[in-house]
């Protein structure tokens, strides 16, 4: 039904998906495949018209715990695949803005990188209570564009959008529900998210869509006023040799 790679997986159950991202020996960090299965998916989810919500996770005891250091060090080293990635980037912010099925997140370990893009651009969010938040684009010498600073904003206040943003500090579970950034801190946070997706399929389908869409279109609108700017500076930084010498560093401690 979709055209996905493996490293992300959809499950129906009647009118709902379960959405899981799929490289639990990596901790769902994400890689090429998996970036562009994202950039893929929330077309297909919306055009999937026998879905009518969806639930969003990750396998094993990860969200997601960033970007793949192989993956970030090809993206150093290919500016064909620095272009597609940053497209792609666009395209997942976009994609998940305009969905039109809702999507509830069960934050089930750590959410850094993309995962916590992820998140920010989720309609409903349960985390785990030893799960945490986390941008480190800055720490590694990128700007986030489809990251927190893009979308935070409108979930907390400015000052602390840029306090994380900036200095890449990890968000415990708590913290990140006091700042308005997920919904609820739970122990079991995909069985809450599978109750609640379930409870939006008992509501009338069209006041549901047409709800989410309101609600989007100051998501949206906020998104494209910075989305140029920040696609155009994340390239320019995948080309800075901050993020270079970094990425040799990463690179050659893993090895």
């Amino acid at each position: 039904m979709y055209d996905l790679p493996d490293e992300i997986t959809v499950e129906a159950d009647g009118a709902l998906r379960i959405i899981t991202l799929n490289r639990p020996d990596a901790l769902n960090a994400v890689n090429d495949a998996l970036h562009t299965g994202l950039a893929k998916l929330w077309p297909q989810l919306s055009d999937d018209r026998d879905a009518r919500a969806a639930v969003l996770t990750g396998s094993g005891t990860a969200f997601s715990a960033g970007g793949d250091f192989e993956y970030l060090a090809e993206l150093a080293r290919d500016s064909r695949l620095r272009t597609k990635t940053v497209a792609h980037g666009r395209d997942i912010v976009l994609g998940m803005a305009r969905c039109r099925v809702p999507i509830v997140t069960a934050v089930n370990g750590p959410a850094v990188g993309l995962g916590c893009s992820l998140v920010a651009l989720s309609d409903i969010v349960y985390i785990a209570e030893t799960a945490y938040l986390k941008d480190p684009h800055v720490q590694v010498g990128l700007v986030a564009a489809d990251g927190g600073p893009l979308t935070w904003p409108l979930h907390t206040s400015l000052l602390l959008a840029k306090e994380y943003a900036l200095t890449g500090a990890r968000i415990p579970a708590a913290r990140a529900r006091e700042m308005g950034l997920v919904n609820h801190v739970v122990a079991d946070p995909l069985s809450e998210a599978l109750a609640c997706a379930k409870r939006i399929l008992g509501l009338p389908q069209q006041a549901v869509e047409s709800t989410k869409r309101l609600l989007n279109l100051h998501l949206e609108r906020a998104v494209l006023a910075a989305l140029d700017y920040a696609t155009t500076a994340e390239e320019i930084s995948f080309q800075h040799p901050d993020f270079h010498a970094i990425i040799e560093q990463l690179t050659a401690k893993k090895s």
